[in-house]
């Protein structure tokens, strides 16, 4: 005689549903993996910003006056492997940014990817904005890097309050 199922039916049951479980596990750790892949469209053109209030706690947010002149900052900011900083240099004239410029210097890889897209698109987004108006969340397909701009946008408005 010939056996046609070689395990049980109540054992190919209970690994389909911990396989099931395992796929559900695992596509929920990739969301922070998904938000630094870039955009399927050109990877150098900023795809997103929110042009609300800045974040809460930086001085003057939403009201501010500036005074004229070209700032420096840093911001960190976190990825899955390493903690990354970005140096945000800007210039205003009336609370207009004129100028920005983005550095970075990458611990990983894949970082180097992210902050390169992302430096080659953020000046289309900040400049002829009102500082107030800048908060910046996904920029050429890089989201992680805008929150280290974000802080260093902060410590600009910070020290650029009259």
């Amino acid at each position: 005689m010939i056996r046609m199922t070689a395990v049980p039916r109540s054992v190919r049951v209970s690994a389909a549903l911990v396989g099931t479980a395992g796929i559900v596990a695992l596509a929920g750790c990739s969301a922070s993996a998904e938000a630094e892949q870039p955009a399927a469209t050109s990877a150098s053109t900023p795809t997103a910003i929110s042009t609300g209030p800045a974040s809460a706690g930086a001085a003057d947010a939403g009201t501010g006056t500036y005074k004229d002149g070209t700032y420096t900052a840093s911001g960190t900011y976190q990825t899955p492997e390493t903690l990354e900083t970005v140096e945000v240099t800007l210039t205003l004239q009336d609370d207009v940014v004129t100028a920005v410029q983005v550095t970075g210097d990458p611990k990983a890889r894949e970082s180097q990817q992210y902050q390169s897209q992302f430096i080659g698109g953020i000046s289309d987004v900040v400049v002829g904005k009102k500082l107030d108006e800048i908060q910046v969340s996904r920029v050429a397909g890089s989201s992680l890097t805008s929150g280290g701009f974000n802080k260093a946008i902060a410590e600009i408005k910070s020290e650029a309050t009259s």
